[in-house]
This record gives structure tokens, C-alpha cells and sequence, in this order.
């Protein structure tokens, strides 16, 4: 794992959810110089991966839910056929509100259609369910999968793009706020301004 890497985050904040520090072990890694070792390990030569089993996992939705399929802690899936039906249509969503959202950062000039049309769709998903303030309404998988997303976004749009993700939506604004509570959650988070010149960085600016 990287601890600046949010597919990486998805993995840390299901592992830390379920109480599993003890069973799964971090070995952070240097993006910009991973060892000749974890090629032959995992020959993606991605983060995050999970040896479990003699096995190798890895892709971050697929880790997520492997986790939670596969060890004790409490479960991050609910039996709710209508909700169960949401979370797939979220997670399958979560690339390309990602690639939108990269490609809005990316731009120059004001921020993109596309960028505040995918950040609106999200403050309208999190409008679906009213017994709690997240996707699902209970905190979940998909919570855990957008996430390290959102937050970053507030982040790098803010300092780039002088553009508050969160001004008038009143949904994201919450999902925010009670996802700092949880300390599964805020144990992964990494200084903002770090983050934010690492981006800077990547982007050539």
C-alpha cells in the first residue's frame, strides 16, 4: 500500500473498520520507486494488493469486498435487496465520477460542466436514503470506496480551482462531516497540503 494513495486508503479504512490490525499488516510502499520485489509479487505492480491465503489480491473494489467477505468485524454489506441493488450501481459509478473529476482538475480555466455535474450527482445519491447521512444510509462498502475521493477532491479542487465542492450541497457537506467521526476513517487521512503538492506535482503546475 502507499499511505498517499486513496485506492490504496479503500483497502487501510476496511481493514481498520473491522477491528483487523492485528491479522493484516501494511507494507507501505514509494510509488515513484517501487521495489524490483513487488513486480514478482504482484506482477500489476499496483497498489493496494493482499496476500491472504497464498493467494494475491488485488484491485481496490475487489479488495474491499474480499475483506469484508473474508474476515471477522463487522459487516460492511447490508442484506437489503434495494440497497444492495444502489451499491452496485454506486461502485460501478465510482470510476468515472473519478475520471471526471480528474479530467475537471486537469482543465484549464473554470471548473468543467462534467466535474460539477458528477459532483451533483453524488449530493443527489446521498439524498436516497433518510435513516443516516451516508450512501446507504448505514455506513458501508460504498462509503469506504468514494471516500478517499471526495475529501481529496475538496482539497485539490479548493486549492486549484478556488471551487468548494461542498457549497450547496447540503449532502456531501454531511457526508463529510460524519465521516470525520469515524476514526477508521480519519487514521488514514494524510496531511492536506502534502496531498495537495503532491497533485500539483503530478499535473505539472
Amino acid at each position: 500500500m502507499s499511505y498517499v494513495c486513496p485506492y490504496a486508503q479503500r483497502a487501510w479504512i476496511t481493514r481498520n473498520y473491522k477491528g483487523l490490525q492485528e491479522e493484516i499488516k501494511l507494507v507501505p510502499l514509494n510509488l515513484a520507486d517501487k521495489p524490483a520485489w513487488y513486480k514478482k509479487v504482484y506482477p500489476n505492480n499496483q497498489v493496494p494488493s493482499l496476500e491472504h491465503n497464498n493467494k494475491i489480491i488485488g484491485e481496490s473494489l475487489d479488495l474491499i469486498k474480499y475483506i469484508d467477505s473474508n474476515f471477522d468485524g463487522p459487516k460492511l454489506i447490508t442484506n437489503d435487496p434495494e440497497k444492495q441493488r444502489f451499491a452496485e450501481e454506486l461502485l460501478g459509478y465510482s470510476d468515472a465520477f473519478n475520471k471526471a473529476m480528474l479530467d475537471g482538475l486537469r482543465s484549464k480555466g473554470p471548473v468543467t460542466a462534467e466535474a460539477v455535474a458528477a459532483v451533483d450527482k453524488i449530493d443527489s445519491y446521498l439524498s436516497k436514503f433518510d435513516d443516516g447521512p451516508f450512501f446507504l444510509g448505514q455506513f458501508s462498502l460504498v462509503d469506504i470506496a468514494y471516500v478517499p475521493f471526495i475529501d481529496g477532491f475538496q482539497i485539490f479542487f479548493a486549492g486549484m480551482k478556488n471551487y468548494d465542492i461542498r457549497n450547496g450541497r447540503v449532502h456531501i457537506q454531511k457526508f463529510i462531516e460524519e465521516l470525520n467521526k469515524i476514526d477508521a476513517y480519519t487514521q488514514t487521512k494524510q496531511d492536506p497540503q502534502v496531498l495537495l503538492a503532491l497533485t500539483k506535482k503530478k499535473f505539472g503546475i
